[in-house]
């Protein structure tokens, strides 16, 4: 059976992963100006406790003035995988990264962070085999190469201890990035707000027990607005673009951030355009284009599937109702076995594996 899909594979999965990476970029600039008046641990609390506050507050609110819920709410059998995710992104990662920029140069530190973006490729396609061709590493070694150009400060990179700590922290990012692929069903606004208040806690816990002092109200509303779009905000994106797309192209596309960082810093805080920028730009451009012009299409067959998320009725969804509905909506259902060609992504119904 072969259907015509009915929207651009591309949407609405590469905008949101994009956009999740611009607001994650610009937070970088717009942290380094409130960075100069308050303990770096404490900024890391304000920020995260900024988005899960803020996401608490919305989360609140939507139920208080009657806003449809649409997306499925977490599901006892999600709680280990959120415990997982929660203590690999939300305190793992956050306290190997503070100890190891303690213990080496901020130069290194910054050239390292871009593992990240490859553990979490490399997880995604060796350990839960997300389908991978020659296009699409290409466009992510250029990415990543860009990424790399932009952070790389001509210094000699020092393998030290404060280098495998910060290692230790991609590789805990990279780990929990895939592991909340297994959440992608669920309501990222809940997944999100907790990982940003516990996040926080964490990271404000270390800051008060190395002397940090609270700084002022004034600050505080700045960093929390800062962190609820830049980290919050971006991750609820982050999330729903992992349920279009899975892991590997998400985190691909999440990767350009440090540019968006780099190129609003050029109107921000003045900064001057340089070789290593235009390097990176060029790069990045043409690993986006190898990503955005890719065509995954072939003859594929679903199994028996039954979960609950966000849909509307589609090609996949072809179940019924006892009464009437609205759409999008989500509920627990079942897709019947189904082969047919279409363009897709490794997203919640196509996670087959490939000869």
């Amino acid at each position: 059976m072969s259907t015509t899909p009915t929207k651009s594979h591309l949407w609405p999965g590469v905008p949101l992963a994009l956009g999740s990476a611009v607001l994650f970029g610009a937070s970088a600039p717009l942290s380094k100006l409130l960075l100069g008046a308050v303990n770096p641990w404490m900024l890391a609390g304000i920020l995260y406790l900024g988005a899960g506050v803020g996401l608490s507050f919305f989360h609140v609110l939507r139920r208080a003035v009657g806003l449809p819920i649409v997306e499925a709410p977490l599901a006892r059998q999600d709680f280990p995988w959120l415990a997982a995710v929660v203590l690999f992104g939300g305190v793992i990662g956050p306290l190997l990264l503070m100890f190891g920029l303690s213990l080496t140069s901020a130069s290194t530190g910054s050239l390292l962070l871009n593992l990240e973006g490859l553990a979490t490729m490399a997880i995604a396609w060796l350990v839960f085999r997300e389908n991978v061709d020659r296009r699409l590493l290409l466009g992510a070694l250029a990415i990543l190469s860009g990424a790399v150009l932009l952070t790389w400060s001509g210094q000699s990179v020092r393998f030290d201890a404060g280098a495998v700590l910060i290692a230790g922290a991609c590789l805990a990012w990279g780990i929990d990035n895939n592991l909340t692929r297994k959440l992608s069903s669920a309501d990222p606004v809940q997944i999100a707000m907790i990982k940003g208040l516990v996040a926080g806690a964490v990271n404000l816990g270390l800051a008060l027990a190395t002397g940090a002092i609270v700084p002022s109200a004034g600050f505080l509303l700045a960093g929390g607005v800062v962190g609820f779009f830049g980290i919050g905000v971006s991750l609820v994106m982050f999330m729903l673009g992992l349920r279009h797309l899975g892991t590997a192209r998400t985190g691909a596309y999440f990767s350009l951030a440090p540019f968006i960082g780099a190129a609003l810093a050029l109107v921000l805080l003045g900064e001057p355009v340089t070789p290593s920028l235009l390097g990176a730009a060029a790069l990045m451009a043409f690993g986006l284009w190898m990503h955005l012009t890719e065509r995954h299409d072939h003859d594929h067959a679903h199994d028996v599937l039954e979960h609950a998320h966000r849909h509307v009725h589609d090609e996949h969804h072809q179940h019924q109702h006892d009464g009437p509905v609205t759409e999008p909506h989500s509920h627990w259902h079942r897709h019947e076995p189904l082969r047919h060609t279409h363009p897709h992504y490794p997203d919640l119904h196509h996670r087959h594996g490939h000869g």
